[in-house]
């Protein structure tokens, strides 16, 4: 903020001084969302099917929701309308005796389950993929817990770039992967080393849901809903799992626990980075205990004071933010054309042409009859 008490130009200031937005679309969504009273909260949630006490369980078995659970002509013909793709990134891990052990995987299952519910309602089929992680990568922190099963990250990896070209070689080209869960940086490796191996033109973003929406887990000295920061099945989770599968919550087992660091606060940032501090919790080991030693429960925070309606703003939030990057990335990229492949990729256009036909339409070639250039891996 200015000293003369005026914004810089391009931010917004809130209705808290230590939070402030930039002035673009996404910034006046979150600023909107951050001030929004519930009645508001309440009425964006109905709009993606998910108000309160009325949110639909996880749609994994629902004909016609998921890819894998609809035929293929219903999936050519949703494809020509749109061809974004939502993938739902989890993991198994230990959650607390209260919640249970899919709790990642549910949080992002619901979310693009929404999202779908929202664009169909303007003949606009947003693509779900069944989770392709039910057991992912961990920290090295997380290793012991029981109930927690961590993959061996290079696997994890491998697996999802596979996921990636499937995708890619039946014409979804454009893909979104959702994440809950406590390893970003392999989700960030996969992308790169997806490019670096294929080189093809697409839209590939992963994103941690809960930092794209950090706002809306602010504590409320900042304004926001909580009373602890976001860690690990605790306040924030424990809201969220209350408002989307309250079924599988048992609340009189919710505890408040509190992680072990042995320096000074101010290094490391919590999960959603509230604090802007100098480096992410993940980019560093030995500076905390690990999880079974430090919190055998499987919380870290304060699991029990956890309410339901604490998850209605960071639902709206990345509801809302969704929506915007599928209408965007629409706008500019409507469905069938992707940017240039001589902008994006050291591939020619004339090469390209017959893998980026329509699966199966004439003179369509599969992407693995594409030859190799740039860098590859061991694998």
């Amino acid at each position: 903020m200015s000293t003369n008490g005026k914004m810089p130009k391009g931010w917004m200031a809130s209705s808290n001084p230590t939070v402030i937005f930039e002035d673009n679309r996404i910034g006046h969504m979150k600023k909107d969302i951050f001030e929004a009273s519930e009645a508001q909260l309440d009425a964006i949630l109905a709009e993606y099917g998910m108000a309160s006490g009325n949110v639909p369980p996880v749609e994994w078995s629902k004909p016609g929701s998921y890819l894998q659970m609809m035929t293929r002509r219903q999936l050519i013909e949703e494809r020509r309308k749109n061809d974004i793709i939502l993938v739902p990134i989890g993991c198994t891990e230990n959650h607390g005796l209260h919640l249970p052990s899919a709790t990642d995987t549910l949080f992002v299952s619901q979310i693009i389950e929404g999202v779908r519910r929202y664009f169909l309602k303007q003949d606009i089929p947003v693509a779900l993929s069944l989770p392709p992680l039910n057991f992912a990568s961990h920290p090295y922190h997380h290793y012991g817990m029981p109930g927690t099963a961590p993959v061996r990250e290079d696997i994890s990896r491998e697996m999802l770039i596979d996921v990636m070209l499937g995708l890619w070689n039946d014409g979804f080209r454009k893909q979104i992967y959702l994440n809950n869960h406590g390893h970003l940086w392999m989700l960030e490796s996969t992308v790169q080393q997806f490019q670096k191996r294929y080189q093809l033109p697409g839209i590939f973003r992963v994103m941690d849901w809960h930092r794209a929406v950090r706002e809306s887990f602010y504590t409320d000295d900042r304004g926001g809903d909580y009373g602890s920061n976001f860690v690990h099945a605790e306040e924030a989770e424990t809201s969220l799992a209350l408002y989307l599968f309250p079924e599988m919550v048992e609340m009189d087992l919710a505890v408040n626990t509190r992680g072990k660091g042995y320096l000074p606060e101010g290094h490391f940032d919590t999960s959603v980075d509230p604090y802007h501090r100098p480096g992410r919790w993940s980019e560093g080991e030995g500076h905390f205990a690990i999880e079974i030693s430090a919190t055998p429960e499987g919380v870290v925070g304060n699991a029990a004071d956890a309410t339901a309606e604490k998850a209605k703003r960071p639902l709206a939030a990345i509801l809302s933010y969704l929506t915007i990057l599928i209408e965007d990335i629409r706008e500019t990229f409507p469905p069938g054309t992707l940017p240039p492949v001589e902008e994006v990729t050291l591939r020619t256009a004339e090469e390209m042409e017959p893998y980026l036909r329509e699966p199966q339409s004439e003179g369509w070639k599969p992407v693995y009859a594409l030859p190799r250039i740039g860098q590859s891996t061991t694998y």
